[in-house]
């Protein structure tokens, strides 16, 4: 079936968890939550079966948290735990690391963050500086380096650091994934005071001489950035779905307040300078959902390369309709829409992040302009 056409499956599973966002809402405990979507089968609903998963993909997992999203109560690292690490591992792991690690992922018992933003490197991942080199003697590897705006660090049981390895050929640094125990010895975080307010922390790691198994490599040491972004697309999906769901929710309120606010015998929502920009947030939404059906429609099918695109242009096309949606929505409220009941102002900063992270908008214009329409790079 086409992605633009949702399966009986797919209508059914929205409707599963909008049910499940809408008992918890948008006070919700992030614990209690991810604690019941994990019995109920959606966190790791990509995962593979013989893993304890679902058996589905980015296209099932993409639902459940625009769903949750869409009722106020997203979960950040769904992005991150089943998205990005549950993937890179189902895919590329040993057998004894998807042992140890899918099963606990999908049944949320365990958690894994995913490091790869730096202070200097910015959106530039060639400029990594985060390095690993072999102890000769052991075997082990030996991780030195810096990790900023890394999520949910003090939850995850373990944090997937994107390092570099020195190709003996060449000599030049190669991408490679470690799974890092949070307790590992000098692996240090610090919590980075944000503005945003959001369920999950933000860090900036110090990795100090962290002693690591030859077992810690995920993957295969030459694969490099196959690797890299085999985690990288489903993260752009998931932010795209998470965006739209933020988008939804905002745009709900503003919906129901629209039809009860009665201004001079007549419901705001009855004038088209409230009901037009509204209706456009919507379809901006609608837009943005059906690039990000596509992409995963991709991703699922194993087309990576025109995954990537999709991906890309669906987190950007997510992002700028969820800053708008929520504009709008905090707009049709007014002086209301700044208030802690309606919880509407929390999300104009929330809704940045889409446009941030975890690429700006900026570089997805340029992927889309050398890569899509083959244009000569600036930089």
């Amino acid at each position: 079936m086409p992605p633009t056409i949702e399966s009986e499956e797919h209508k059914a599973l929205r409707t599963a968890v909008a049910a499940l966002g809408k008992r918890h809402g948008r006070t919700f405990d992030r614990e209690a939550l991810w604690s019941e979507a994990a019995k109920l089968g959606y966190l790791g609903v990509n995962l593979p079966e013989q893993y304890g998963g679902g058996g589905g993909g980015i296209s099932e997992l993409s639902i459940v948290l625009e769903e949750l999203g869409a009722a106020g109560c997203p979960l950040l690292m769904m992005v991150v735990s089943p998205a990005i690490c549950g993937t890179v591992i189902a895919r590329f792991g040993t057998e004894a690391q998807k042992q140890e690690w899918l099963p606990a992922l999908a049944d949320g018992t365990r958690t894994m963050a995913f490091g790869i933003t730096e202070p200097d490197a910015g959106s530039n991942s060639h400029r990594i500086t985060t390095t690993a080199r072999r102890d000769p003697e052991s075997g082990d590897w030996l991780l030195t380096g810096r990790k900023v705006f890394i999520s949910g660090v003090d939850i995850a049981d373990a944090t997937l650091i994107v390092g570099r390895t020195e190709d003996t050929g060449t000599g030049r640094l190669k991408p490679c994934l470690f799974i890092v125990p949070r307790d590992a010895e000098g692996f240090h975080r610090r919590q980075i005071d944000m503005e945003l307010q959001a369920a999950e922390k933000q860090f900036e790691l110090t990795l100090d001489d962290v002693r690591l198994p030859a077992d810690a490599l995920v993957g295969d040491e030459d694969a490099g950035l196959l690797q890299l972004f085999a985690g990288l697309n489903p993260e752009r999906i998931m932010t795209a779905a998470f965006a739209i769901g933020m988008g939804r929710y905002a745009l709900a309120q503003a919906i129901t307040y629209a039809r009860d606010r009665t201004v001079w015998n007549t419901p705001i929502g009855a004038h088209q300078a409230i009901a037009h920009p509204l209706a456009q947030a919507h379809i901006d939404l609608e837009l943005a959902r059906l690039m990000m059906q596509k992409a995963a429609h991709l991703y699922d099918a194993g087309d990576d390369v025109g995954a990537g695109e999709a991906a890309n242009m669906a987190k950007y096309a997510a992002g700028e309709a969820c800053v708008r949606a929520v504009d709008q929505a905090v707009h049709t409220l007014g002086g209301n829409g700044l208030t802690r009941e309606f919880g509407l102002a929390s999300l104009i900063t929330a809704a940045r992040v889409a446009r941030i992270a975890p690429v700006s908008r900026e570089m997805i214009l340029n992927y889309v302009s050398h890569q899509t329409l083959g244009l000569p790079k600036s930089y």
